[in-house]
């Protein structure tokens, strides 16, 4: 199969409005000196030895973990396959792990998302299902709003007769502090297209996402 490429904007570029109103984003030096600060405010020293390398980790960290800001689904997306001999039935991948952080109290957010869509022509490689979910879980998220950009991403961008996504996360920020449950999982779907409106395809999106 030959693949086709779509030219769209290239990473932190999805929309220039929003990316010329965001502030400017802070230096290396600034965001160790603001981890220091925190350091400071919990009780601790850090200056002491164990601490003095954790604002450059901290800041590294942060680089990756929220890695998602600077790159762009459409790129992600552009990349699809034409040649199917027909094909246009149900393309569901199942159970891609993911992590993301609350937006609310920047704890993880440890998940699974299961992604399908009924094809309208070109087709996606597999992996970019992943990427898509990397990219949006690698933000300050919640879980509803991560699972219709998901859906919308996906949607508006492959234009397919229809999207589902569903995802099942546990939360630190309802783990580790407040009402302190360990083990609750939350579910959220989103549903387009066909999705939406035939009960049928959706009943059979579950059967495929519940069947083991």
């Amino acid at each position: 199969m030959d693949a086709i490429v779509k030219n769209f904007p290239a990473a932190g570029q999805e929309q220039v409005k929003d990316k010329a109103q965001q502030p400017i984003r802070p230096t290396q030096q600034e965001a160790e000196e603001a981890v220091r600060t925190l350091l400071r405010w919990a009780g601790d020293d850090p200056a002491r030895e164990g601490l003095l390398d954790t604002p450059t980790r901290v800041a590294k960290a942060y680089r990756e973990l929220f890695a998602g800001y600077e790159q762009s689904y459409q790129e992600v997306l552009g990349r699809t396959f034409e040649e199917m001999s027909g094909f246009d039935d149900i393309v569901l991948v199942r159970d891609i792990p993911f992590f993301s952080h609350c937006e609310h109290h920047m704890l993880p957010i440890k998940g699974m998302a299961t992604v399908a869509y009924l094809p309208n022509g070109p087709v996606l490689g597999l992996s970019k299902i992943a990427r898509v979910i990397e990219i949006f879980g690698r933000r300050l998220q919640t879980q509803e709003n991560m699972t219709a950009q998901i859906a919308n991403a996906i949607q508006d961008t492959l234009k397919p007769r229809g999207v589902a996504v569903l995802i099942e996360a546990e939360h630190m920020c309802m783990e580790m502090r407040g009402v302190q449950k360990q083990g609750s999982r939350t579910l959220t779907t989103t549903f387009t297209g066909e999705f939406k409106t035939n009960p049928t395809e959706q009943a059979r999106f579950f059967t495929l996402a519940r069947n083991r």
